[in-house]
């Protein structure tokens, strides 16, 4: 079969920055008011009065220090607490498409690529911005591919890793040459913000990343795909069930059912070990070991659970240099997370290096990449 190389990625950041210090003084004006108007029923106790956040608490629990988003007055509104976007016509490029061609076009051009090489878009993302047409369809006109075909995936934060699948084996089979994987995520308008428990978590992004043949590759930072592996189990524990069928249940938009929900605790109890086992496995699969991979691009949704992994992979901490942070400074980006880390901190590895792709979340799903820096392709 036809061997195959990630040639090249694509970040486009969202334009507003929120602080942790932000973030903190607009939720504890929302719990304050929240309270006021809710006295007598907390003073009964029929309702629990709201808990205020901390920088403290935020960084303790999840490692981030900031995050990106695509409107910053919205969310930080006590009154909103959600961002604002504008409504655009159908003859209007979407946002989720907007973000996609601005990566997009990045992931083009380090990969040497034109739109006329594009054989095949997939949108891969937690969330869509519509059921139809396709996002990808949208993105691959906007980008001006006219040819090959487009589609959108979600399996929530390994949207990615498994669309990376995807592409690897269309390409090993022939059914393509070159293909776009786009991961634009809109995280903050699932976002549930007046939840102290989970008001920190997300930010806005959009990754992208050139999949093509080994054989037909000019970038000069390519990693050969040695092995991609996926693996799901179900589980309630995160969920977001907002779609078609609420409003036939008459749903308030606003319920928090129709947001992002987690069980945080059980999570991290049952998610980290299905991680660290998948990676074993999967690298033991290529007779490789964690004592091999030069470079570990996790999952970035929380610190404490990327450390806890690093030590079960290699039996004690591993170091920036091995497993590389951003969520400090994008904060959960579902999908997008572990190819950011990719994208920030994979071209100073040498040939011959091995590196390791992995994301895992609601599903539970786990999807995990093996590569290898190639000698410069001429």
């Amino acid at each position: 079969m036809n061997r195959v190389v990630i040639s090249a990625t694509g970040l486009y950041t969202a334009p507003q920055v929120i602080t942790n210090a932000e973030l903190v003084a607009s939720y504890n004006s929302f719990a304050a008011q929240f309270n006021a108007a809710h006295a007598q029923e907390i003073a009964a106790e029929a309702l629990i009065a709201l808990e205020e956040s901390s920088v403290d608490f935020i960084e303790k629990a999840s490692g981030i220090t900031r995050r990106y988003v695509i409107d910053k007055a919205g969310v930080l509104d006590p009154r909103r607490m959600r961002p604002k976007f504008s409504r655009r016509g159908n003859d209007e490029v979407s946002l989720q498409a907007e973000m996609a061609v601005a990566a997009g076009s990045q992931a083009l051009a380090a990969a040497g690529r034109t739109p006329a090489d594009i054989d095949a878009v997939i949108c891969a993302a937690s969330n869509m911005q519509r059921p139809y047409p396709a996002m990808a369809i949208e993105i691959q006109k906007a980008l001006g591919i006219g040819q090959g075909y487009g589609f959108d995936m979600n399996v929530a934060c390994s949207s990615a890793t498994f669309a990376l699948e995807l592409a690897v084996n269309a390409l090993r089979c022939a059914t393509a040459r070159t293909v776009l994987i786009v991961n634009p995520e809109i995280c903050s308008a699932h976002l549930a913000w007046q939840d102290r428990d989970c008001h920190f978590i997300f930010g806005d992004v959009c990754t992208a990343l050139v999949v093509e043949r080994l054989d037909g590759a000019t970038a000069a930072n390519a990693w050969e795909v040695l092995g991609t592996r996926l693996a799901t189990s179900f589980s309630n524990n995160i969920r977001n069930n907002a779609g078609f069928m609420s409003r036939c249940e008459d749903r308030d938009p606003a319920d928090r059912d129709q947001l992002f929900v987690q069980e945080g605790r059980r999570v991290f109890k049952e998610v980290c070990p299905m991680a660290a086992d998948h990676i074993t496995r999967h690298l033991a699969s290529l007779d490789l070991s964690p004592a091999d991979v030069r470079r570990f691009w996790l999952h970035q949704a929380n610190l404490a659970m990327n450390q806890l992994i690093g030590r079960r992979l290699l039996g004690r901490e591993a170091t920036s240099d091995e497993a590389p942070v951003i969520l400090d400074e994008f904060a959960n980006t579902a999908s997008a997370g572990s190819i950011i880390a990719f994208h920030r901190h994979s071209a100073d590895l040498a040939a011959g290096d091995v590196g390791l792709i992995c994301s895992f979340g609601a599903g539970y799903s786990i999807g995990s990449v093996v590569v290898r820096k190639c000698s410069v392709v001429a």
